[in-house]
C-alpha cells in the first residue's frame, strides 16, 4: 500500500508522487465545490437578490461546517500515520471516532442553522436577504450531517491512498448537484419553479447521496477495518484522541473562514450588488484555493506517513517540493485574475441583467485583491497541510486565530470603512490576515515542528 524506504527519494520523485496522490484530491476538490459554485451560477442567472441570499446563506453554513470537519481533516494524519507504522486497529479506531464526533457536532449545529435568520439580522444583513438565507438554511442546513460523515470516509480514504474514489464521487456529486439545481431552481422539466428552495433541496439530496455512495465504497474494498461493526460502541481513549486533535484543526478552520465570512458580512454592508460582486469574486478565488487545498491534502498523507515511520529525511525534501508546486499554482491563478477578470465573472451573470456592468466594475477590483492574496492563501494550506501530518495542531491554531482575528478581520473593518475604501479594503484585509498566517506557519513548520521527527528513533 505505502513504501517503506523512501528517504532517498529524488526531487522528481517526490514531484511525481504528490502528483499522482494530488491530482484526484484537486480534482474531488474542485468536483465539490463545484457544487456551491453550480448554486451560485445558476442562481445569477436566476436573480441578483436570490444571488446574494445563496452567497451570505452559504457562507454562513460553511462557517459552521468547516469547524465540525476538523474531526475529518483530523482522521487524515491519524489514519496516514498509522499506516505508515503498520497499525491497521489504529486505522479503524480512529476512523470511527472520527464518525461519531461528526454525528454528535452535527446534532449541535442544527439548531444554529434553523434559527439562523436573528443571528443575520443581529450580523447587520438586510431584511430581506437574511430572510431569504434562512429558508435556504432551513433545507440545506441538515445536510450538515452527511456532509461531515462524507468528509470523514474521504479523509479515510485518501490517507489510505484510495484517491481516485475520492475524485469520481466527486464528480458525481457535481453532475448530480446540476441536474436538481437546473430542475428545481427554473423549474424544468416538468418539475416546480423553486428558486432558493430548489438549491437548497439539491444541496441536502447531493450530500446524502455522495455519503451513501462512498460509504458503501469503504466497506466493499476494506472490509478489514470492520468501520459500521460494533459501531455503537464507544472508544473513549480514541475519541479524546480524535478531539484533542480535531477541535483545533476545527477552530483553526473557523478562524481563516471566519475572515471570509466576516467580508461577506462586510459587503452586505455595502449593498447587495457589492455582496452579488463578492459572491462571484470569492467563488473565483476559492476555485484555485481548491487545487492548494488537494496539494495540502497530499502533503498531510505523505508527511503523516513519513511521520509514522519517523522518516525526516523524506519529509523534508517531501515538504519543499509541494511548497514549490503551490507557488507555480499560485502565478497562474495570479494571471488569470488580472489579464481576463470580466470574461471570468461574466460567466455567473445574465447578459441583460442591468446592474451586469456594476457588478462587473466592483468584482474586477476585488479580483485584484485575490490576484494580491493567492500565493499566501496557498502558503497558509500547505504549511497546515504539513503541520498536521505531523500532528502538530495546538500552536498552529493559535496562530491562525491571530492573524485571521487580529489582523484579517480588523484590517478588513479599518481600510473598508474607516478609511473609506469600500469593497477593495474589506479585501486587502483578506490579504493582511492570510499573509500572516503563510509566514507564520510556515515558520512553526521549518524551525521547529519537523526537527522533531525521528529524534527518538
Amino acid at each position: 500500500m505505502l513504501a517503506t524506504k523512501t528517504s532517498g527519494m529524488s526531487v522528481g520523485g517526490h514531484a511525481r508522487a504528490i502528483a499522482v496522490l494530488g491530482l484526484p484530491l484537486i480534482g474531488g476538490h474542485v468536483a465539490q465545490f463545484a457544487i456551491g459554485l453550480t448554486d451560485t451560477v445558476m442562481l445569477g442567472w436566476y436573480g441578483v437578490e436570490e444571488l446574494a441570499a445563496v452567497t451570505l446563506g452559504s457562507t454562513y453554513f460553511f462557517s459552521i461546517f468547516l469547524l465540525g470537519s476538523g474531526f475529518a481533516f483530523a482522521v487524515m494524519p491519524m489514519v496516514a500515520a498509522a499506516a505508515g507504522a503498520g497499525e491497521e486497529r489504529q486505522i479503524r479506531r480512529s476512523t470511527r471516532m472520527g464518525l461519531w464526533l461528526s454525528l454528535l457536532y452535527g446534532a449541535l449545529a442544527v439548531p444554529l442553522l434553523w434559527w439562523s435568520e436573528p443571528i443575520l439580522l443581529m450580523l447587520g444583513q438586510e431584511a430581506a436577504v437574511a430572510h431569504d438565507a434562512a429558508e435556504y438554511l432551513r433545507i440545506a442546513g441538515w445536510a450538515i450531517f452527511p456532509a461531515l460523515l462524507y468528509m470523514v470516509a474521504k479523509s479515510y480514504l485518501a490517507a489510505l491512498e484510495h484517491t481516485q474514489v475520492v475524485l469520481w464521487m466527486s464528480v458525481l456529486a457535481a453532475v448530480l448537484n446540476a441536474l436538481v439545481n437546473y430542475a428545481l431552481i427554473f423549474g424544468n422539466w416538468g418539475a416546480p419553479e423553486l428558486g432558493i428552495t430548489g438549491a437548497a433541496i439539491a444541496s441536502l439530496v447531493t450530500n446524502g447521496v455522495s455519503f451513501g455512495l462512498v460509504l458503501a465504497y469503504a466497506l466493499k474494498v476494506l472490509p478489514e477495518h470492520e468501520l459500521l461493526k460494533n459501531f455503537q460502541r464507544p472508544d473513549w481513549e480514541m475519541l479524546g484522541k480524535v478531539f484533542r486533535m480535531g477541535a483545533p484543526i476545527g477552530l483553526t478552520t473557523l478562524a481563516e473562514t471566519s475572515l471570509f465570512a466576516a467580508s461577506a458580512m462586510m459587503m452586505g454592508w455595502l449593498g447587495t450588488v457589492p455582496l452579488a460582486a463578492h459572491g462571484i469574486a470569492i467563488s473565483l478565488a476559492g476555485l484555485t484555493f481548491m487545487v492548494h487545498l488537494g496539494l495540502s491534502n497530499a502533503a498531510t498523507v505523505r508527511v503523516g506517513n513519513a511521520f509514522g515511520r519517523q522518516d525526516q529525511a523524506h519529509m523534508a525534501r517531501g515538504g519543499k517540493v509541494v511548497t514549490a508546486m503551490s507557488l507555480a499554482v499560485s502565478v497562474v491563478g495570479i494571471t488569470l485574475f488580472l489579464t481576463i477578470p470580466d470574461p471570468l465573472m461574466s460567466l455567473f451573470l445574465d447578459p441583460a441583467d442591468p446592474r451586469k456592468a456594476e457588478i462587473l466594475l466592483i468584482g474586477g477590483g476585488l479580483l485584484a485583491a485575490a490576484a494580491l492574496f493567492q500565493m499566501m492563501d496557498g502558503m497558509q494550506a500547505i504549511a497546515l497541510g504539513l503541520l498536521r501530518g505531523v500532528q502538530d495542531t495546538g500552536v498552529p491554531m493559535v496562530i491562525a486565530v491571530l492573524s485571521y482575528w487580529a489582523v484579517g478581520i480588523p484590517a478588513s473593518y479599518v481600510m473598508g470603512f474607516l478609511l473609506g475604501w469600500g469593497g477593495i479594503g474589506v479585501w486587502a484585509g483578506l490579504v493582511a490576515g492570510l499573509s500572516a498566517a503563510g509566514l507564520f506557519l510556515m515558520l512553526r513548520f521549518w524551525r521547529r515542528s519537523i526537527k522533531t521527527v525521528g529524534q527518538a528513533a
